[in-house]
């Protein structure tokens, strides 16, 4: 009966029911209405984070709103301090806020002026301070916000600071063409003088037209590192696309042509231009009272600080459009709205979400009419008059994030970090970022051959990781002509390596259900096994036998004697068919290693540490037993490299092998037992990736030395001289590749043809060459400045 009643009273017109109930009991009495209660500094707070986030309020009135409840409570000290702190808190974390916080400090000027001075002296103390320490983006930063008060400022205003600037920069590139330093300030010149000419209209032209001269100097030559950290690597003689693309470059010819313009900076927000219906307010804004400068000093030798400074290209993944989707390189809001997304990216790393959500909210930080409505369609975009814009903020977003991904020398965030901005990006807008993605994945895709190696071996690292969090989904059809391509062609290899690095987050099988039928043979067969054959079941492979033996024994954790007396045996026999013994019984007992540890990682690692003893004596037998350790490794898992590299890293922490030894197995062939394949290794993505974390451990361990005061300068001196000698045979192995003189080269077995073969080997062999003599300069670049840290210390220590 119970559960017929319950029955019952959920039954039909239950709701109608309940509505009516709620009727009955309804208070009709008018409401008050609600009002935020929470004390004056809180309200403050909460007013001045959420300012410009929504595209629901109107800038004028979040402003007016604060600067009015700041002036009300004047007197309160907490209140007052909170905004100054505040303030210059947030225009150096969320820089795209940086114009409607200076608004608010314009509006509170009509009504409270004593506010803006201590605003003025706190940042002006900012500024000198970040100046000292060499920490450039802050500078730059809070020099923006000092712009956008412009018009309060008495006399010339923030134009004297930066034609000072100007003159320690102009110093700087006088004394070497190669600094860094002197660049990096004029940039911030450029970037911070729209915002005085935005926030002060039809005034300082002349200076501003003055500093730009002076500027011209720098800026319009290229840099003497420009073409180390150039994204493209064009083929022979054809010029890059990026040749002409500086940043510095390119912001004082958007500079001139603005000024031509009248300095018209359409993108930018002019939160302090109050609308028609508030035309006392504004003119209480025009007649507000000037404020003096504070002092702020620029010393006369300023410093590079903790970030390292090479001159920057500017780089797009929607270059090549029809239509334009994002801001052109010649115009000013490529630029300035870059620098703000980008200047929040890196600086809030430590909250993906919040980045991602500001990226998505980009619209509502620049003027009305600079982007096209969210999520608009990018075939509609052609149907848009002339004059209007046509940028669309998902692609603005989107191809910032590229920029910083693919910055060379290297990203100043981890590439990680990058990879997840994009996915939380993609999980807050799915149809809005989805399409703008797969635009930017075909562009790099379709210039893969012409970028930079290193460039191309980031993309199918950001791709493959990508997919892995959206059900490893790509219309992979579009690409499928280019499965049959030679193996050694660079979008092949670009499709081996993002297939390889798919099956290493996910397994074989669920890859091959997403992939069409011409990509299955780039998965064979034996990626579908998780432990790979043991060459030595096969009773006709030589030493099968022992090779089983050795299997067996290091099963059951036999004592080492017992090991020795079946290498004994092995090496016996290879005298007897005048093999190499130690490289014949190197194989044997490295391949079942490898076999009885085979379960998991975990598993070979500890196989590894019981043989350790055994490991070292054969590694500092001979080069080709180290050669024979990488190759049994690397043939026993040739199917899952990336299990293979973690081995051989295993390998040379304990230094089984030298950092020398794998790079001869990869790319010198100075051994009979390599990996070199006439040339073709240099086609193989985990070539790349093993090269490269060899020199990473390196070029690591010398930062290490170097960096710590308990290392003497002898122990500096011959880790550094280990280094300069690794990165010496990687560029003397990859010059015969890039030059066509490499004696192993060979010719046979290619399907387009010996020449075609040997001109694709060159070309891996120049664009190889091209990625390890940059990491070879910002390495030695760092020593030398580790150098003079040390000599400045030293000097400071005998002083004291």
């Amino acid at each position: 009966m119970a559960d017929y009643d319950r029955r019952q009273s959920g039954g039909y017109n239950s709701r109608k029911r309940r509505y009516r109930d709620d009727d009955d009991h309804y208070d009709r009495r008018q409401q008050r209405r609600r009002t935020d209660v929470a004390p004056a500094p809180i309200r403050l707070r909460r007013q001045l984070l959420g300012l410009a986030d929504s595209p629901l309020r109107q800038w004028d009135a979040e402003v007016q709103s604060i600067a009015h409840l700041l002036s009300d409570n004047h007197e309160d000290e907490q209140l007052r301090e909170s905004f100054v702190n505040l303030s210059l808190q947030l225009v150096v974390e969320q820089p795209l806020k940086t114009p409607f916080v200076a608004a608010v400090v314009l509006v509170t000027n009509s009504l409270k002026p004593d506010v803006v001075d201590v605003v003025l002296a706190r940042l002006a103390q900012a500024v000198d301070s970040n100046i000292a320490l060499g920490d450039w983006r802050q500078v730059k930063l809070l020099l923006k916000f000092l712009a956008c008060l412009q018009s309060c400022l008495e006399g010339d205003g923030i134009f004297p600071l930066l034609e000072e600037l100007f003159g320690r920069a102009a110093d700087l590139q006088t004394a070497s063409s190669d600094d860094t330093i002197g660049t990096e300030i004029v940039k911030i010149i450029l970037l911070t003088i729209p915002y005085a000419m935005a926030a002060a209209p039809g005034q300082f032209q002349q200076k501003a037209a003055d500093l730009m001269d002076k500027t011209d100097i720098i800026a319009s030559e290229p840099h003497a590192l420009q073409a180390l950290v150039d994204p493209f690597h064009p083929e022979g003689k054809n010029e890059s696309p990026a040749a002409s693309r500086s940043l510095c470059m390119l912001l004082q010819k958007q500079l001139q042509a603005e000024a031509s313009n009248n300095w018209e900076l359409a993108c930018l927000p002019r939160p302090w231009q109050l609308p028609l219906e508030e035309i006392e307010a504004q003119d209480k804004l025009a007649s507000t009272p000037k404020h003096a400068l504070p002092a702020i000093t620029v010393p006369q030798t300023v410093t590079a600080g903790p970030r390292p400074l090479f001159p920057e290209v500017f780089f797009s993944v929607y270059a090549d459009q029809e239509t334009e989707s994002v801001p052109g390189p010649t115009n000013i809001a490529a630029s300035l709205i870059r620098d703000g997304l980008v200047d929040t990216i890196n600086v809030l790393d430590f909250n993906r979400n919040a980045v991602a959500r500001y990226l998505m909210d980009l619209d509502c930080y620049f003027a009305d009419g600079t982007f096209v409505k969210r999520a608009t369609p990018y075939d509609e975009l052609r149907n848009f008059p002339n004059g209007r814009a046509t940028w669309k903020p998902e692609d603005v977003a989107v191809d910032t994030v590229f920029s910083q991904l693919f910055l060379l020398p290297k990203p100043e965030r981890k590439v990680v970090y990058y990879h997840s901005v994009l996915t939380e990006a993609c999980k807050l807008a799915p149809a809005a970022i989805a399409p703008s993605l797969g635009r930017a994945i075909r562009y790099l895709y379709r210039n893969g051959p012409r970028m930079d190696l290193e460039l191309n071996y980031r993309f199918l690292d950001w791709f493959s990781h990508h997919l892995s969090n959206f059900g490893f989904t790509w219309k992979w059809a579009e690409w499928a002509d280019d499965t049959q391509l030679p193996d050694i062609h660079p979008r092949k290899w670009l499709l081996f390596g993002a297939l390889d690095k798919e099956v290493r987050l996910s397994f074989a099988q669920r890859i091959q259900k997403t992939l069409p039928e011409p990509y299955q043979p780039l998965i064979g067969p034996e990626k579908e096994k998780d432990v790979p054959d043991f060459k030595f079941s096969d009773p006709d492979v030589p030493f099968s036998k022992e090779g089983q033996e050795i299997g067996a024994l290091l099963r059951r954790k036999a004592p080492d004697e017992e090991l020795q007396a079946v290498v004994d045996s092995i090496q016996s026999q290879a005298g007897e068919q005048a093999l190499d013994p130690v490289v014949a019984s190197t194989d044997v007992f490295m391949t079942a290693v490898c076999w009885v540890g085979s379960k998991s990682l975990s598993h070979v690692l500890a196989c590894i540490d019981r043989t350790k003893g055994r490991l070292l004596d054969i590694g500092s037998a001979s080069a080709a037993a180290r050669a024979q350790v990488i190759t049994a490794v690397m043939s026993y898992w040739q199917a899952h490299p990336g299990v293979a590299l973690s081995i051989i890293e295993k390998l040379l922490n304990y230094s089984v092998l030298t950092p020398f030894s794998i790079i001869d197995w990869t790319l010198g062939a100075g051994t009979p037992a390599n990996g070199t394949r006439g040339g073709e290794s240099l086609a193989q993505p985990h070539m790349l990736e093993l090269v490269c974390n060899t020199v990473a451990k390196v070029s690591g361990r010398v930062r290490l030395v170097l960096t710590s005061p308990d290392a003497d300068d002898e122990t500096r001196d011959k880790e550094v001289q280990a280094m300069r000698d690794l990165f010496g045979a990687i560029a003397d192995a990859l010059a015969g590749w890039a030059g066509g003189e490499d004696e192993t080269m060979t010719t046979d077995d290619d399907a387009d043809g010996p020449g075609d073969r040997e001109a694709t080997i060159r070309r891996w062999g120049q664009r190889w060459l091209r990625v390890f003599r940059r990491l070879a300069a910002i390495e030695e670049a760092f020593v030398a400045d580790a150098r003079k840290d040390r000599m400045a210390t030293t000097k400071d220590d005998e002083a004291a």
